[in-house]
């Protein structure tokens, strides 16, 4: 069974989302207007035709609680659909045991994701890279493995080397790197800065790779241009480490779930569809065995 291991769900009636309903503002990954509307699981389905399983990542609600009680109600509803979630949570507040405690009432919950960075521009106006000095941030991650939670990592190239070190102090820590680590210069010489720069995270056997939101910094992206991203993260994390992530409805602005299937298809050899389209995430995140899923 193929599992899609990252995308979004929504509801504007259930749940605020402050930066889904600002009203002219481009973010990073674009103009948001098309998708600024609900996108319950049943579109998604529609979307994901072949798939059965996903995992829901957290897309920044007012109140993150209110959101992940929110994916639970969805997936309680949906038996047949298994659903998972990674929940936000920031690991540097001084209530942060409290507020996990909490998440970890939810049985969809398998990990966390609270974002290092998103794209230079928008990294400079919101400081989110100072995480990285944070010792509560460290102990926080370290945390997290003692209860069997992982993390889900969304971060810039010119912060791997620091969020690198951040991993040395959290080695039990299972990591998954969202959107082949954002890299956003997709030049040739940005694509090589990149590639030698992901091996800070790629060499951490704890870190798995995530083949998703490539769209997000190339809107007219081919198969011949992500070509280099995914071939280098298939090189550098290995087939077993990398799992497809479609990062739906965010780049459904850009490409119909079919197209990025076919693109992902032709780019990863045959004799590992099972583990990138379905088995790693299974077993990154739980879902059981993807033959009885």
């Amino acid at each position: 069974m193929r599992v899609d291991a990252h995308h979004h769900l929504w509801s504007l009636g259930a749940v605020d989302y402050p930066w889904l309903m600002a009203k002219g503002v481009v973010r990073f990954f674009g103009d948001p207007t098309p998708i600024q509307r609900d996108y319950p699981l049943a579109q998604f389905r529609h979307d994901a035709a072949g798939f059965g399983a996903s995992v829901h990542i957290q897309v920044g609600a007012a109140d993150p609680w209110a959101e992940a009680q929110w994916v639970q109600s969805v997936a309680d509803a949906t038996p047949d659909w298994p659903l998972v979630q990674v929940a936000f949570c920031d690991l540097t507040a001084s209530d942060a045991g409290e507020a996990i405690d909490r998440l970890q009432t939810l049985s969809s919950l398998r990990g966390l994701r609270q974002i290092v960075g998103r794209a230079p521009g928008e990294d400079a106006a919101t400081g989110t890279d100072a995480l990285l000095d944070n010792p509560a941030f460290v102990q926080g991650l370290r945390d997290l493995a003692a209860r069997c939670l992982s993390f889900d990592l969304q971060l810039i190239p010119a912060q791997y080397d620091r969020m690198a070190r951040v991993l040395d102090h959290a080695p039990d820590t299972q990591i998954a790197l969202c959107h082949a680590g954002s890299p956003h210069d997709r030049s040739a010489q940005g694509l090589a800065d990149w590639a030698r720069q992901l091996k800070h995270l790629s060499e951490r056997p704890n870190v798995v790779c995530k083949l998703s939101g490539l769209g997000m910094f190339d809107h007219h992206w081919t198969v011949d241009s992500i070509r280099p991203i995914v071939e280098t993260c298939l090189e550098q994390f290995g087939a077993a480490r990398c799992m497809f992530g479609s990062n739906f409805p965010v780049d459904r602005l850009y490409s119909d779930y079919q197209s990025l299937i076919d693109a992902y298809s032709a780019l990863v050899p045959a004799h590992d569809h099972a583990a990138v389209f379905g088995g790693n995430a299974a077993r990154f995140y739980s879902l059981g065995d993807t033959a009885t899923l």
